[in-house]
């Protein structure tokens, strides 16, 4: 898993593709061209992208009327403008009105680095996962984004997907199909299971490696899916293996740790650990730094399962 990929290319270039094959695609940005890799759309569709400017609430009601003329809208911008901007337009031009926009919001988590506070995206699978009938979809990978993409265009009502800016490798096989509300197991394990989604499944999986060595075998689940959760795989992994961890690039409150433990504690109650940003706002650094900073290495995914197993024996 040496090379990496930007995913935001991977979105660009299924896009491109889509809408060659169907002229109801169009792309909504705000003044976010470079930034979603959209150039090339840009290029070959020029009545195709709108640019609202800096104005997310009006890109995503942009977006809804498109969608409501009969469109297929891909509305893209930094996920913490995207989501934090525009929530009310998203709960109420979109999700409640049901109209077939796919929100993507690129450069999610901690990507923005250097940009600080005010860039990091760590709330917005907490907000958007609250709002009723808005998929929230989280692919690891160049060959998951564009499933996903292709999923979404083909699929009619609203979806919410995060775009990582990270360099991520692959982890899935060419030929991969998502399903929404599907977990995969890249790794089977009965000591532990660690759930992860987007950034952190790399790392997770190098976790387990180290794992392996200490005698332990995790079980890895790429969870793309946080609403709806694959709360089936949640349930067998909590029985067949007694304690998850979760891992994810978001606060720890309300996102995929807190989606799984909403299951956990109602269905098969076992000992948990949530790790990701713990209810601070992460500081200026890159992402690499503050992953470092909040124990997201594979180092700190192995440790922390270590402790959760033994406190759980």
């Amino acid at each position: 898993m040496s090379e990496r990929y930007d995913c935001r290319e991977a979105f660009q270039r299924t896009l491109v593709d889509l809408a060659t094959r169907d002229e109801r695609i169009v792309a909504v940005v705000n003044d976010s061209v470079g930034s979603s890799k959209l150039g090339a759309f840009e290029q070959a569709f020029p009545d195709r992208l709108i640019n609202v400017g800096i104005a997310e609430q009006n890109m995503v009601g942009v977006g809804a009327g498109l969608a409501n003329g009969g469109r297929i809208p891909f509305v893209s911008g930094a996920a913490p403008f995207l989501t934090g901007r525009a929530l009310e337009q998203i709960k109420a031009d979109v999700a409640y009105s049901n109209t077939n926009v796919k929100l993507c919001g690129q450069s999610p988590g901690m990507a923005y680095g250097e940009l600080g506070p005010t860039h990091h995206s760590i709330e917005d699978l907490a907000w958007l996962r609250a709002i009723a009938n808005l998929p929230v979809i989280v692919p690891v990978d160049p060959i998951e984004t564009e499933a996903v993409i292709r999923w979404a265009a083909a699929t009619e009502g609203p979806v919410f997907i995060r775009i990582g800016r990270v360099p991520v490798p692959n982890v899935n096989e060419p030929g991969y199909t998502f399903a929404l509300g599907r977990a995969t197991t890249l790794r089977d394990g009965a000591d532990i299971a660690i759930i992860a989604c987007g950034t952190m499944v790399e790392r997770a999986l190098e976790a387990a490696t180290f794992l392996a060595a200490r005698g332990v075998e995790a079980r890895v689940l790429n969870m793309p899916t946080v609403r709806p959760l694959d709360r089936e795989a949640v349930v067998r992994a909590a029985v067949e293996t007694g304690a998850i961890v979760t891992v994810e690039e978001h606060t720890i409150h309300g996102g995929l740790g807190g989606a799984i433990a909403e299951v956990v504690a109602t269905e098969a109650p076992v000992p948990m650990r949530l790790m990701g940003v713990p209810g601070v706002f992460a500081p200026t650094g890159s992402a690499l730094a503050l992953f470092r900073r909040f124990g997201l290495t594979a180092a700190g995914i192995a440790e922390s399962a270590l402790l959760l197993r033994r406190a759980a024996a």
